[in-house]
């Protein structure tokens, strides 16, 4: 693989990891234990930092393809890259979807019992979390 394209995916890579571990483990944890936070606005702005972050992470994903692809590379570069493309597509298209249709029950004020829909979303951020760095060193070893 050629250095230019190895370096560049890696960065990205790094940089797709760090917004991960910021948002996933760092905010929308800690913003429900704010004073004043309740489910229903902890909900709203957690849906529109995800959506961010999910667009952002569309981009950084299309950036790592690009440079992955014109960069002839090896098949660990290959496995890696689709490990992470196929964790971000089920978020985008399974997990986000049923998430957002009990978000939205809840913030029209249903009162549903407590769901552990959000684990399935945290366990492939944490999946996320492992390949990022397994692509990005492999990248950067090239």
């Amino acid at each position: 693989m050629n250095a230019t394209s190895a370096a560049t995916a890696s960065a990205v890579t790094f940089v797709w990891l760090g917004m991960v571990l910021a948002i996933s483990f760092l905010e929308a944890p800690l913003k429900f234990r704010a004073p004043g936070v309740t489910i229903p606005l902890g909900l709203g702005i957690g849906r529109l930092v995800f959506r961010a972050l999910n667009l952002v992470e569309c981009a950084l994903a299309a950036v790592v393809v690009v440079t992955v692809a014109v960069g002839d590379p090896p098949a660990r570069v290959l496995v890696w890259t689709g490990a992470l493309l196929v964790l971000l597509v089920a978020q985008l298209t399974v997990i986000r979807p049923r998430l957002n249709r009990r978000s939205d029950r809840v913030l029209a004020g249903e009162d549903l019992p407590r769901s552990r829909g959000h684990l399935l979303y945290v366990a492939f951020e944490t999946a996320k979390v492992v390949a990022l760095p397994g692509l990005g060193v492999t990248l950067s070893t090239l």
